[in-house]
């Protein structure tokens, strides 16, 4: 039973992770419809930004953590908008040809980064006050995944309340519902389509930060994430940030007992075979958006 209770924080961990990967993609292909598979390149680069703030600027592991998360912020943030200024703003509405160039765009991204820190890959130290973790009844926390999800928690209450709270967030979510009708009303639809890319990117760039947290850093970081953030994004519902959070979570939970009872490969299987059941039964996802239209 001790066992079966310690593999609850295991999932809980997978699903933050898998909820800072798919934050991002939450804007960009639940909100845009773009299908970026750049996505997982904007993760690595904010992983190599979190050790060159360390290695490069010999910094303190102490402190190098906790500038890496704004700066892999920033770095991704524009990255993605030069993205879509350059490329994607000439393909909306053509997601399969999105698909292509994107891909395309994560080789170079992969190869630049070969040439830049090499082909092995490299540790970024964590910081001392995350080692350790403390026992709650009985189950054993780690610091440094406390530290993942409440990474993610402030990413999901950042997000809430600009889409909420904000005018350009309230702009953005009137876009997503009815684009020719926002253009009427004078909302600059153009410049919230490089804000959402902008975002979405920029928190691929923090999900990178927290990967180094529980393994190493190299060029192909972003493909063992990539796969699974698309999947929470479809099954929680395109656009909805709470289908978001409640797929990352049960696919965290269903993803650690898997691999408790199984092996990493045979759970994988099944983590597939229950998102592919669950689509069958609601192939719009958890939660979806609500329009008026005239039938």
């Amino acid at each position: 039973m001790d066992a079966i209770l310690n593999q609850v924080p295991i999932g809980i961990a997978i699903g933050a992770v898998l909820l800072l990967a798919a934050l991002g993609l939450n804007f960009t292909f639940g909100q845009m419809g773009v299908i970026n598979m750049a996505h997982g390149e904007f993760m690595m680069v904010g992983a190599y930004t979190a050790f060159v703030t360390h290695a490069w600027f010999d910094l303190n592991p102490d402190y190098a953590l906790l500038l890496a998360v704004p700066a892999a912020f920033a770095l991704t943030g524009l990255l993605g908008l030069a993205l879509e200024a350059g490329v994607i703003r000439h393909f909306y509405g053509r997601p399969l040809d999105t698909l292509l160039l994107t891909f395309g765009v994560g080789l170079v991204l992969q190869q630049i980064a070969r040439d830049v820190f090499g082909a092995p890959n490299v540790d970024v130290p964590a910081p001392a006050w995350l080692a350790g973790g403390v026992d709650v009844l009985g189950i054993r926390l780690h610091h440094a995944r406390l530290f993942i999800l409440a990474l993610a928690v402030l990413c999901v209450v950042a997000i809430a309340y600009y889409l909420n709270r904000s005018r350009p967030g309230r702009q953005m979510r009137a876009v997503l519902h009815n684009r020719d009708l926002a253009a009427i009303t004078g909302i600059p639809t153009r410049r919230v389509d490089a804000t959402t890319f902008f975002l979405g990117s920029g928190l691929a760039g923090i999900a990178g930060v927290a990967l180094t947290l529980i393994g190493p850093t190299g060029p192909t970081l972003g493909h063992n994430y990539i796969v699974d953030a698309f999947l929470v994004v479809v099954v929680g519902g395109l656009g909805q940030l709470r289908g978001t959070i409640l797929a990352a979570l049960a696919l965290g939970l269903l993803n650690a007992f898997s691999e408790f009872w199984t092996d990493a490969s045979l759970a994988k299987v099944i983590v597939f075979v229950a998102i592919i059941g669950f689509l069958q039964a609601r192939p719009q996802g958890m939660f979806t958006v609500r329009s008026r239209a005239l039938t």
